[in-house]
């Protein structure tokens, strides 16, 4: 990234800044904490990354996969989400919409457990043609975002949406419509990659990571182009101590790069202040929404790594964030949605009441 494009997100970022005092709905209070238990050779794995100490035993909790068996038996799935303190978005859908009442909706969805099920083969992580087809509809009457860690090509190629924004890479790959958003006059195609110098340095700790991992079964690395992916849902829990330390063997020579966990995978980014919340503010500029007080922005989102786009949007005081998860997680959301499936029956509702909404307004 040169000086230039530095000095350029900066001057962004600063401007967001002085805005996000901006109070048009404020989300429900920041819900208590609960965390379950660890597996012990959970926590070991995070210990032997030697990596922000007791974070990383929260880290993994956050990681833990939306499926009952994650779930101890002592604690049943209606137990662990009744001690989430967040409502469901479905059970409150009149209250969201009358707090969005006369306001611009602007979706943010991830993908990986939100769009489509969480599955051991990340190359297979397919979303289904009535998802497609809701999305489809959702982003006829609202600017839509797939914002993912994935890299942007592969995340494009699974929801094959062309009208779509899409930030791939944990946001550092951004990327509208050919022809800018239909909802906004004057609107222009948008293309920001924050993090291109270090394309080869991630090319290097790809073909390193490779290498290092191909005598441990079920590991896979996925290239994302602005970072790596290292999976570890299909490792014999007795290998994860021998992944993480070949991970911290390689990393360790590139102090550039940091690690963080997200659902059973470990991420490696660059070290620049970029995430999924910068992503959002920084698509909501592209839109002309940064200086709106009637904006309300809505991210759903299952992943550790989303709960920066949450924050935003609390900081912010606009919109709110959704967590898709059937556990007891610490987020910075609003409400719950348990699955993809409610995810779908939530936009579902979205689209029905905004088209319905249209039809009064023509007929008045």
């Amino acid at each position: 990234m040169t000086r230039q494009d530095i000095v350029s997100v900066s001057s962004t970022m600063n401007n967001m800044t002085s805005n996000s005092a901006i109070l048009s709905h404020k989300p429900p209070p920041v819900p208590g904490k609960y965390m379950l238990n660890l597996p012990m050779c959970e926590r070991h794995l995070l210990q032997d990354l030697d990596i922000n100490g007791v974070s990383w035993v929260d880290s993994m909790r956050a990681s833990s996969p939306t499926h009952l068996k994650s779930i101890p038996s002592s604690i049943t799935s209606s137990d662990s989400l009744a001690m989430l303190k967040q409502p469901s978005a479905l059970d409150m859908f009149e209250q969201i919409i009358k707090a969005s009442k006369g306001k611009q909706i602007v979706m943010f969805l991830d993908y990986d457990g939100t769009l489509s099920p969480i599955v051991d083969d990340p190359d297979r992580a397919f979303m289904s043609d009535a998802m497609r087809r809701t999305v489809r509809k959702l982003a006829r009457y609202f600017p839509t975002a797939i914002v993912s860690g994935r890299c942007r090509d592969k995340v494009y190629n699974f929801v094959k949406l062309a009208e779509l924004y899409y930030a791939g890479s944990h946001g550092m790959d951004i990327k509208g419509p050919a022809k800018g958003s239909k909802h906004l006059k004057g609107s222009q195609a948008v293309l920001f990659q924050p993090a291109s110098e270090f394309v080869p340095m991630i090319d290097e700790v790809y073909k390193a990571l490779l290498e290092k991992t191909k005598s441990i079964l079920g590991a896979t690395v996925e290239h994302n182009k602005f970072c790596l992916s290292v999976h570890f849902r299909c490792v014999d829990e007795k290998k994860w101590n021998e992944l993480a330390h070949e991970v911290r063997s390689v990393l360790k020579e590139y102090p550039k790069l940091r690690l963080t966990q997200g659902r059973k995978v470990l991420e490696i980014r660059p070290t620049i202040k970029w995430d999924k919340g910068k992503a959002l503010e920084f698509l909501l500029e592209s839109l002309g929404l940064t200086n709106c007080t009637d904006v309300f922005p809505v991210y759903i989102g299952d992943d550790r790594t989303d709960e920066d786009a949450f924050k935003v949007l609390r900081d912010r005081g606009q919109g709110f964030g959704i967590l898709v998860s059937k556990i007891a997680k610490e987020t910075n959301a609003s409400y719950y949605l348990q699955e993809p499936s409610e995810v779908m029956n939530f936009l579902q509702r979205l689209v029905k009441w905004r088209r319905l909404s249209l039809r009064r307004q023509f007929r008045l």
